[in-house]
């Protein structure tokens, strides 16, 4: 590789370089025909570390995890045709939930982008609609620039994937390197700092405020805000509920915490919400999952501050009366400064009252579950889990059942260690997101908490893991059923459950062992402790645990679908 930075080098070798330039220390990837010259430069680079996954889902998904738990841009590699299509499920997933990705994206040579090339495919059409944006790159003179504001644009305002399609006569054509030290790009301006006069609004009616509730969400997380939302919610004493993206932003030990809201939630975090006064919405979107039926949800007469970074989030699905557009962080920041600036008083009386009142409902103890000595509860394997890891390890999860009880079960102080995928609910990640996150994390305790469906979708990432020496705990609760498929059938469906019995499982012991990890598998109560102290001893083994657990278990409370956040079934004697 050429280091005489004023001769002419190859498109390949001027990504390679954007790539250092831009500080990345690992890159996800698969190669194939298209990107046989970025690959022979990556060969001959020594800035950062390639990891070869074993299929291109995995590859997005790993970048997707690297970034959510470690604050960086998540970069990886694909191939043109097939490399893409199997890369759009991760675009999607990391699109949904608003991360910082770059993916390069192979592409026939120029010449033959519509004449139905061996592995051509419309990249740019494709992935349009699942991306923050896209691009094609047509000349090499504008490969460093564009990957530079792939980077601005990922990382910025409201932060989302971008893929860069690079045709391969592009990475072979020669230009002299030349990185941008800025970027400037005339029609994406996001804003950061709020509108102060908005903030001041907002300050007089939280301190004036009967029945205050802090709502916040993955924005939290992302912006980097949790210092500034515990500094408000203990400056303030008002309860806090965080979403299913937001959890570790407001720390879950803490008395103020009432739990996580919407159809899984506790049922002080959804009677709280509901019955609020003064809604501040931190971060979150109000989406679906979270309040319910909108009409039901607005049907409470109540003032609502929302702060999001992204102006077309705001007013979306529930209109708010103080709309405050800007980084998170940088909000939080003026308001915690405007608070303490402040001349009103909070009404103690009324918010002792107020506390009074969630209280009584929190005393529901909604997430009580009855524990077995014959049979093994998922959710006694969570919290056993969370005692053994003393809550500070990095919790993947796939999606069903186990993601609402790794939510519901594990306790999260801390930001950016509960890594799943919530907008999309995709399925499978759960393995390749504790690759990202080790590899980001290095030394850190990472366990996968998963199902025994979700699993077999990327299972073929623990040859990954064996290859960089990997070693997450995979904690598999095992019910033989797509779980939460097999709960909306008995609630809904009269007990019909079509093709949601898994009666062809592997051996996942032996399957481990042949990748060359540790197999456990767990079927007595008793011995659950022991097996999870066993596996997190192992600290340089990746330890597959294979707990059968109890098939009828489901997850409460729950709101179905169509209902309002009142509307929930706390157990099965409420169907």
């Amino acid at each position: 590789m050429s280091k005489d930075t004023n001769l002419p080098v190859t498109g390949a070798e001027i990504l390679v370089r954007c790539l250092a330039e831009e500080g990345v220390e690992h890159v996800f990837g698969y190669p194939g025909g298209a990107v046989l010259y970025i690959y022979d430069a990556i060969f001959q680079q020594e800035k950062f570390q390639h990891i070869l996954v074993r299929h291109e889902q995995a590859a997005i998904h790993a970048a997707d995890a690297y970034s959510r738990s470690s604050n960086k841009v998540g970069v990886a590699i694909v191939t043109s045709g097939p490399g893409v299509t199997n890369a759009v499920t991760g675009l999607a997933t990391a699109y949904m939930d608003s991360i910082p990705m770059v993916v390069i994206s192979g592409q026939v040579p120029s010449y033959a982008i519509g004449e139905d090339a061996f592995q051509e495919c419309d990249t740019v059409g494709i992935t349009r609609p699942c991306v923050k944006h896209n691009f094609l790159v047509k000349d090499v003179k504008d490969l460093a620039s564009t990957i530079k504001k792939a980077f601005f644009i990922a990382s910025t305002g409201r932060p989302g994937p971008v893929l860069v399609d690079i045709p391969k006569d592009i990475t072979m054509h020669r230009h002299v390197f030349d990185y941008p030290k800025e970027v400037e790009m005339r029609s994406y301006k996001p804003v950061d700092k709020g509108h102060s006069g908005q903030i001041r609004k907002a300050v007089q009616l939280l301190l004036t405020a009967e029945r205050p509730m802090i709502y916040a969400g993955g924005g939290v997380i992302l912006a980097n805000a949790a210092p500034e939302l515990n500094k408000l919610v203990d400056r303030l004493g008002y309860p806090c509920t965080t979403t299913l993206m937001g959890l570790g932003g407001y720390k879950s030990s803490s008395d103020k915490f009432v739990g996580m809201p919407g159809m899984h939630g506790t049922y002080e975090a959804n009677m709280a919400m509901q019955n609020s006064d003064v809604l501040i919405a931190i971060g979150a979107r109000f989406d679906d999952r979270v309040i319910g039926n909108p009409k039901n949800f607005t049907s409470v007469s109540r003032k609502i501050i929302h702060i999001d970074i992204d102006p077309s989030s705001i007013s979306k699905r529930v209109k708010v009366d103080i709309p405050i557009v800007g980084n998170v962080k940088d909000v939080l920041q003026e308001l915690l400064a405007q608070l303490d600036a402040a001349e009103t008083r909070q009404n103690t009386s009324a918010l002792s009252s107020w506390w009074k009142q969630i209280e009584e409902w929190r005393g529901r103890d909604c997430l009580k579950f009855a524990d077995s000595n014959e049979v093994i509860k998922p959710q006694a394997v969570v919290q056993k889990v969370w005692q053994i890891t003393d809550g500070d390890a990095f919790i993947t999860s796939d999606v069903g059942q186990h993601q609402m009880w790794a939510a519901q079960y594990y306790g999260f102080d801390k930001p950016r260690r509960w890594i799943n995928s919530g907008g999309l609910g995709t399925m499978g990640v759960g393995l390749p997101y504790a690759m990202g996150v080790q590899m980001a994390n290095p030394g850190s305790t990472v366990a996968c908490i998963t199902g025994e469906a979700s699993i077999q979708m990327c299972i073929q990432e623990l040859a990954t893991c064996k290859q960089y020496h990997l070693t997450p705990k995979i904690i598999l609760l095992n019910n033989r059923f797509l779980g939460m498929v097999r709960q909306w059938q008995q609630i809904d469906y009269g007990s019909r459950y079509s093709e949601s019995y898994m009666d062809s499982l592997p051996d996942f012991t032996k399957l481990a062992e042949s990748f060359g990890h540790v197999g456990m598998k767990i079927e007595k109560p008793g011995d659950v402790d022991g097996a999870l102290k066993e596996a997190f001893g192992l600290k340089d083994r990746l330890v597959f645990m294979n707990f059968i657990t109890d098939q009828t278990e489901n997850v409460w409370p729950m709101v179905k679908a169509g209902k309002g956040l009142t509307e929930m079934l706390l157990g099965s004697e409420d169907l």
